[in-house]
């Protein structure tokens, strides 16, 4: 089938200090049509720019290319085009603007990408590799488009766009999960790391909810705890919440799949009271057996460092006793009490905060247990 001689943006007009551009949809389909990102490069032995953006990370374009299949997936910002409205011969690239609609020829690499290119090159790795099973696929993209910009303003709209821009805060996101009333590991290991915050546990008054200390004694955030228990319920958290939602069961594991995810199982059979005994057993150990650094907050035991290196070390717990068990509180004292470690010894200094400290301790912890 023939591409069509002009692509049709539903649009209006607006009218900033910077110009008039137009605001608007475009399907899929038209957009891969007509657009190219202009990635920024060095030349060989020059100290030459040229263009904006950053390389395309495969990475990411994997993870988007995987989101845009989801059920609720979206891009609701803008994705900012830049189009000359005369090609290199000087003939003209834009047929009309009339009643809400900006008419451009068809023609392909029209439409620079200004900001966006992950989005749209990530969405196009899904087209692309789904082949014949997309022509039933619908995703309008909402975009921008400014008529023959310079380059200068191409740069100060990108940079401005991007250096705005406020990364959201990792627990935040994880409490609002909470707002969601379909299951999923993220909702569950929200309400989990709630219930430990609360009154008779050892992490009472600890978390730092929406990831920001409001008094000295939260000592970890909400992110750190959910994280280390997301990571043994599920390998893909989006794909499975997905499947939920679109009503599909989630598969158990076993063998060494279930000693990875030894939590997976327990959630599948909506079995998270367990989930969350576990850990009141095992940080009910650990709290007793160093309760001075445990609420000492110039210790690393009840801090990151501490939290991830102790969630490191139960995925060895659970392979030294058996998967599908809740461990008791003595059964983990039995074990933590070979560690020889005192409560003078959680310092910054000796296990210092990030991966490098994380570790040491973890191989300390697991030398003295011999787990």
């Amino acid at each position: 089938m023939s591409k069509p001689e002009t692509v049709t943006i539903e649009c209006v007009e607006v009218r900033q200090p910077i110009d008039v551009f137009y605001s608007g949809k475009l399907g899929w389909k038209e957009l891969f049509d007509i657009a190219y990102s202009d990635i920024r490069r060095i030349e060989d032995e020059t100290d030459l720019y040229f263009g904006l953006q950053r390389r395309l990370s495969p990475n990411r374009l994997k993870q988007i290319a995987k989101y845009v299949s989801f059920s609720d997936a979206t891009f609701p910002t803008s994705i900012v085009l830049s189009i000359s409205t005369k090609d290199e011969e000087g003939n003209s690239l834009i047929e009309s603007y009339k009643d809400g609609k900006l008419v451009l020829k068809n023609k392909p690499n029209i439409a620079k990408i200004i900001d966006g290119q992950h989005r749209v090159f990530g969405l196009k790795k899904y087209i692309e590799s789904n082949g014949l099973f997309v022509d039933g696929f619908v995703f309008d993209l909402i975009v921008t488009v400014f008529l023959d910009m310079s380059p200068e303003d191409e740069a100060m709209v990108f940079s401005t766009i991007n250096k705005a821009q406020t990364k959201v805060n990792k627990s935040l996101v994880y409490d609002l999960f909470s707002l969601s009333e379909s299951r999923s590991p993220q909702r569950t290991c929200h309400n989990i790391v709630k219930f430990l915050n609360e009154e008779g546990t050892p992490f009472k008054g600890k978390i730092k909810r929406l990831g920001t200390a409001i008094s000295n004694i939260e000592t970890v955030t909400q992110a750190t705890l959910v994280e280390s228990i997301l990571k043994y319920i599920s390998k893909e958290p989006l794909v499975d919440r997905d499947k939920m939602i679109r009503g599909n069961k989630l598969e158990k594991v076993s063998g060494n799949d279930e000693k990875k995810l030894f939590l997976r199982n327990w959630f599948i059979e909506k079995e998270d009271s367990k989930i969350l005994k576990i850990l009141l057993n095992y940080f009910d150990a650990i709290s007793s057996k160093w309760s001075d650094a445990w609420f000492d907050d110039s210790k690393i035991l009840s801090k990151s460092t501490g939290i991830i290196a102790f969630m490191r070390l139960l995925k060895d717990f659970v392979e030294h006793y058996a998967t599908n068990k809740i461990i008791t509180e003595k059964e983990f004292r039995d074990i933590l009490d070979k560690v020889t470690l005192s409560n003078a010894d959680f310092t910054n200094a000796e296990y210092a905060s990030g991966g490098v400290g994380q570790s040491k301790l973890y191989n300390k912890l697991k030398e003295d247990t011999n787990l």
